[in-house]
């Protein structure tokens, strides 16, 4: 390639005077200076420069995020506002307090002090009873969405003896209870085969979901570090679980929430792709995703990794024990897990559709490679060489011992046989709803979980309907949305009709006033969507985990609640 010497040797020339121009002023201005003041002059410049570029560029929250924030939570300080907000939230704040503290509470009071003297085991267990009795939803009839995923009396019993046989064990003295090492590594193989993985996979126990994806992300996180990124992002789809987000907050880490297709609901990979850069450390799909029961198209999001050298992450935690059985259940699916040469990693809940007890569940990687970045090691500690797997020290070893004795009580077959149950049982609800008017469903959902939604009505008045006819559903948000996650609970004979058949009477009385407005406790979803300043949003959630806490005794009263004890 030539070079026209007749441009550059004029731009270089243009660049030459300039360089003196700034020379020549600089020494201008500085030529009345002492040193010092020259010195702290370009030091404070140069603060000054860092603290503007770090305000309009930081790399956790834009600045348009940050302006947004500072708005409003300065514009809540003006006293005739923060009363009307104060107002507004006042019946959704009370809701709460009176949710946790129904009539069956109030009159049972609360424990505030340790008894003088233990309680004897009869009296102990009959307080449980009582206890228990406070529950008034009834999920054995199939009236939770998910929450309970078997329920089956021979399983409970066998649990409840595993339990007490292995009551006091904890992996982390191995050499203690090598019966509960040597469970766990067998839990891990059996989930590592079941995604189709090689010898070379392995994996651990964690106690959910959440510890599952977090502990993915820490390892690809650290591996990023080791190639120089100092702040790791991660792409995932918008419809993601929120425990990415809870990784990314906890790990320092940035998460960038790609959009998906709005009919198919499915991640769109073309602006994965153009997402890709310097700092990104994985990609992420759901199989299925939690909102919509929606398969991400893992076989590319797969190439996308191979192609860039990027870690690939399956989050199957809900359909874990559905989608590897599938195939042989009579149902097809594209590829998701081991067999695509991309995916590094695959969570799935062995306490969701393997039936295993809370919590529980298992992280499979491709290799030891990527595992060994998830181990944490303090080799200084006075106490110890301190070494973990996972986040927990202490480990419950009832827990993994029965979660292996389900996956044994159950074998292949017996998980094949549940699939064709629970997703047969999805299908038929899923085909029926298509033919009401009012409602649609959301992409195509291959699994277990059904997304309902309307263009014509407030679709959480559908789910306060259901609700005080005994069912207990999913609010989603953005888009407003109710799901019902299918289970095994759900395919006894008659549940999937009289669901069909509640939706199938309530909608003729929402359809003759469609545009009414909700008014039960799905106007909590509807308005929280509503609200610009997120922080609201998280004052309320706050407030909901202080009512869930509280030992006080609320009893409503005309303006609010009464707290007493």
């Amino acid at each position: 390639m030539e070079i026209d010497t007749a441009f550059v040797a004029p731009l270089l020339d243009y660049i030459t005077h300039l360089a003196e121009y700034v020379r020549s002023n600089i020494n201008d201005v500085c030529s009345g200076l002492e040193s010092w003041q020259i010195i702290a002059f370009t030091f404070a410049t140069t603060l000054l420069t860092v603290y503007i570029w770090e305000f309009l560029f930081q790399e956790k929250q834009s600045l348009l995020v940050r302006i947004k924030k500072s708005f409003f939570k300065n514009i809540k300080k003006i006293p005739f506002i923060k009363a009307k907000i104060d107002r507004e939230l006042a019946p959704a704040l009370r809701g709460m307090d009176e949710t946790f503290n129904p009539k069956s509470v109030r009159d049972q009071g609360y424990i505030q002090e340790l008894p003088e003297k233990g309680i004897s085991e009869e009296e102990v267990l009959k307080s449980l009873q009582t206890y228990k009795s406070l529950a008034d939803v009834d999920w054995s009839k199939g009236a939770c969405s998910g929450t309970v995923y078997n329920g089956e009396k021979r399983l409970t019993n066998l649990m409840a003896k595993v339990y007490g046989e292995f009551a006091w064990t904890n992996p982390l003295h191995a050499d203690v209870f090598p019966d509960v090492r040597k469970m766990e590594a067998e839990v891990v193989r059996m989930t590592c085969n079941m995604f189709n993985g090689d010898s070379e996979t392995c994996g651990c126990m964690t106690s959910g979901g959440t510890e599952s994806i977090m502990l993915a992300c820490k390892a690809f996180r650290d591996m990023a570090y080791e190639r120089g990124v100092t702040f790791p992002e991660m792409l995932v789809p918008h419809t993601v679980h929120a425990a990415f987000d809870k990784a990314a907050y906890f790990f320092n880490m940035k998460i960038t929430h790609i959009p998906v297709d709005e009919k198919t609901r499915m991640l769109d990979v073309k602006a994965m792709r153009r997402a890709i850069n310097s700092s990104t450390c994985m990609l992420v799909g759901s199989a299925p995703s939690f909102p919509h029961g929606v398969i991400d198209p893992i076989e590319e999001i797969s190439k996308l990794g191979l192609a860039y050298n990027l870690p690939v992450h399956v989050d199957s935690c809900l359909g874990g024990f559905l989608v590897p059985f599938m195939e042989e259940a009579g149902f097809s699916l594209p590829l998701f897990d081991f067999r695509l040469p991309g995916v590094t990693s695959i969570s799935a809940d062995t306490h969701k559709y393997g039936f295993a007890p809370k919590g529980s569940s298992v992280l499979c990687y491709k290799n030891t490679d990527y595992r060994r970045y998830q181990y944490f090691l303090q080799p200084d500690w006075p106490g110890g060489i301190y070494a973990s797997p996972t986040f927990a020290g202490s480990r419950p070893g009832a827990i993994i011992a029965a979660c292996w004795s389900t996956m044994m009580l159950y074998g292949r077959l017996g998980y094949v046989d549940s699939t064709q149950k629970i997703i047969s049982t999805a299908r038929m609800i899923t085909e029926e709803l298509r033919k009401m008017d009012g409602i649609f469903i959301y992409g195509e959902p291959l699994v277990s979980v059904i997304g309902i939604g309307s263009t014509v009505f407030d679709i959480y008045r559908l789910s306060d309907a259901l609700t005080k006819r005994g069912w207990n559903l999913n609010a989603l948000q953005f888009p407003s949305s109710i799901h019902l996650c299918v289970t095994l609970v759900h395919t006894q004979a008659g549940v999937a009709e009289r669901f069909v058949q509640d939706i199938r009477e309530e909608l003729p009385d929402i359809l003759n006033n469609p545009k009414s407005i909700c008014e039960g406790a799905g106007a909590m979803y509807g308005m929280a969507q509503s609200i610009p300043d997120r922080s609201l949003v998280g004052a309320i959630a706050g407030h909901y985990f202080d009512a869930y806490y509280s030992t006080k005794t609320v009893e409503p009263t005309q303006n609010g609640v009464k707290h007493k004890g």
